[in-house]
């Protein structure tokens, strides 16, 4: 395993649509365990391809809490096959947008289908923080960031901040 490095906006990759990954091998299976070891020392909750310059459609999250057993998931071509009427917002944040934060407005729960590690088929239902952290991830995947759903005004004023905390740590 390795330590990726995160990309930041406005890299020019977040904003691209990925790739579907056509065969699970051992170069697909490398690249998750790459990015759940890199999410977790950022430290994340999730993180899509895009976010370390691989653009294929995978995802690693892993939405446990300190006092919990760490749960990883690993989703290859994930997709939501439903979602519900009900909305929630969540205060969100993304390791590519670095100590910023925003409510955005969610589906409560979803449905995914997606691929494992070992290719196999899975579907499963989510709701709460772990429906958020798949929308966000999937979002990824479509060249969309959280904060694609702000205001023109609230959106300028993140990336103005990012790239002054970018210039203070390169000055540093």
């Amino acid at each position: 395993m390795a330590l990726r490095e995160i990309l930041i906006v406005p890299d020019p990759r977040l904003k691209q649509e990925c790739e579907p990954v056509s065969e699970v091998n051992d170069e697909i299976r490398q690249i998750l365990d790459d990015m759940l070891e890199t999410m977790y020392d950022a430290p994340g909750i999730g993180l899509a391809g895009p976010q370390i310059g691989v653009m294929k459609r995978v995802i690693v999250l892993d939405v446990s809490d300190d006092k919990e057993k760490p749960a990883p998931m690993k989703m290859v071509n994930p997709e939501i096959i439903w979602e519900s009427e009900d909305v929630s917002v969540y205060q969100e944040g993304c390791l590519s947008i670095p100590e910023q934060y925003a409510d955005v407005e969610r589906p409560v729960e979803v449905g995914v289908r997606y691929l494992d590690e070992n290719g196999k088929e899975h579907e499963i239902e989510a709701d709460g923080l772990l429906a958020t952290c798949i929308q966000h991830e999937i979002d990824h995947l479509d060249g969309v960031l959280f904060t694609d759903y702000l205001s023109a005004l609230k959106r300028n004023m993140i990336l103005k901040k990012v790239m002054k905390l970018q210039k203070a740590k390169k000055s540093a």
